[in-house]
C-alpha cells in the first residue's frame, strides 16, 4: 500500500524532476481536467473535484510521513489533484491551459493566504495552498470566459 501511495504522491517519477517538479507533476492534471471538461453537469464536476481534493489529502498525508519532512517538493499529486477545479463550468481546452498556467502562477508566487495555508500540519497544510491557487486560477479564468464572452469570442 505504502509502495501505491508513493507512486501516486510523487506523480509516477514526475514529482522526482531536478527542474521545476511541481509543474512537471502538475502535467499530469492536464488530462484529469479534460476528462473532466467532458462531463456536461456542474454538480458532477463539482463532486467529481471534491473527490480529488479529498484523494490528495489522503495521498499527501500519508506521503509526507513516509518521506519526512514537510511538503516535500517531490510529492505533486496535490498539484495535478486539484487542477481540474480550474475548469468547472467550462468547456474549452482554452481554459484548461489558461488555468494551468495561472494556477501555476498562484501556487509558485503564492500571494495571501497562499503564503499562509503551507503552515498548516499533514496532509491540509500539503494541500490547500494548491486548492486556493485552483480557486484562484479558477476566477481567473471565468473573468477570461466573460471577457471573451463579452467580445463575442
Amino acid at each position: 500500500m505504502n509502495k501505491l501511495i508513493m507512486m501516486f504522491a510523487i506523480g509516477f517519477g514526475l514529482g522526482r524532476s531536478k527542474v521545476m517538479p511541481g509543474t512537471i507533476g502538475c502535467l499530469i492534471g492536464l488530462p484529469i481536467g479534460w476528462l473532466v471538461m467532458q462531463i456536461d453537469a456542474l454538480i458532477i464536476q463539482i463532486i467529481i473535484n471534491l473527490f480529488l481534493v479529498f484523494l490528495a489529502l489522503f495521498i499527501c498525508e500519508r506521503a509526507e510521513k513516509l518521506i519526512g519532512g514537510k511538503d516535500p517538493q517531490c510529492i505533486v499529486a496535490d498539484e495535478y489533484l486539484t487542477l481540474s477545479i480550474v475548469i468547472i463550468g467550462l468547456n474549452s481546452p482554452l481554459f484548461l491551459i489558461t488555468g494551468f498556467i495561472f494556477h501555476r502562477i498562484f501556487d509558485i508566487v503564492k500571494p495571501f493566504p497562499i503564503n499562509k495555508l503551507q503552515n498548516l500540519s499533514g496532509g491540509l497544510g500539503v494541500v490547500a495552498d494548491d486548492l486556493v491557487a485552483s480557486i484562484f486560477a479558477w476566477i481567473c479564468n471565468l473573468i477570461l470566459f466573460f471577457i471573451f464572452s463579452s467580445l463575442g469570442v
